[in-house]
């Protein structure tokens, strides 16, 4: 086996940050990732931050005493996952108008949000047959790879699209719990809440999202891959990686079958784009 050399850190905050302060300390951030030569991306925004980044594991610990010493990210704990390299190019630190891009500024996490139930709790009621909704939040390249065994699917090609989708949801399923899920919690924390002002009676975010599951589950009642936004591109149940890969013209996921078809060429088509490729 490989020596997993790196740190692959996730992290997220909402907590109302000023402006001014932002513009400060942007430059400050970036040169703490750089000196230290991690990568990734850190978001910050009036709501929150938004962290992944890649490094030597000491150098990951060493940032992140000089960040959580910043009075906003006090208390703030990361995810981590390991690799034998770097997951991400380059470091960049960005000033975005939301940490999530969701489109709906009356939902406010930094103010309030819905009820968390945890991994094993979730696991338990999947176990005992418990009549439960689960709400997949994530787009449908990500749904694709893989989901929870009979989730629902809103078939969503950007998180900006949920509102629209979760309003077509049936009167039928809103007095049922429901259990809204994704990759590392964040997307949650707006569509849970989102989905109590529709209406729905019982709403949960699984805390932590889908890693944090599989990590404490070992992939129980999972079918499939989950997606992850590094150059990994996605994790098996048990959280390693595995062999899907993009193709760099249309970027599509390609599992190992598409990756052994003749219309695939590195760099130049896949068997989903193959057919505009060669008709150009």
């Amino acid at each position: 086996m490989e020596e997993q050399a790196y740190s692959n850190i996730a992290a997220y905050l909402f907590v109302d940050l000023d402006e001014a302060w932002i513009r400060e300390q942007r430059p400050i951030i970036r040169d703490h990732c750089v000196e230290r030569d991690l990568r990734g991306t850190i978001l910050l925004s009036r709501e929150g931050t938004n962290v992944f980044l890649s490094g030597r594991p000491d150098a990951v610990k060493n940032f992140w005493m000089f960040f959580t010493s910043l009075p906003p990210f006090r208390g703030l704990t990361y995810k981590e996952s390991f690799s034998n390299r770097h997951v991400y190019r380059r470091m960049l630190v960005k000033v975005k108008r939301e940490i999530i891009s969701f489109g709906r500024d009356e939902i406010r996490p930094a103010i309030s949000t819905s009820s968390r139930i945890r991994s094993k709790e979730l696991k338990q009621w999947i176990d005992d047959g418990r009549d439960i909704l689960l709400l997949d939040t994530r787009n449908d390249y990500e749904v694709e790879l893989g989901s929870f065994r009979g989730a629902i699917d809103l078939n969503i090609s950007n998180f900006r699209s949920f509102p629209e989708a979760a309003e077509l949801l049936g009167e039928d399923v809103r007095d049922k719990p429901v259990v809204t899920f994704c990759t590392g919690g964040i997307r949650c924390e707006k569509a849970a809440p989102f989905l109590e002002s529709l209406g729905f009676n019982e709403v949960y975010q699984l805390d932590g999202g889908i890693l944090q599951y599989l990590e404490e589950c070992e992939g129980a009642h999972w079918e499939g891959e989950c997606f992850v936004f590094d150059q990994r591109v996605a994790v098996d149940a048990l959280l390693q990686e595995t062999d899907t890969e993009y193709c760099f013209r249309c970027q599509h996921l390609l599992r190992p079958d598409d990756l052994s078809s003749p219309l695939y060429e590195v760099g130049v088509s896949c068997p989903f784009c193959a057919s505009q490729q060669h008709g150009q």
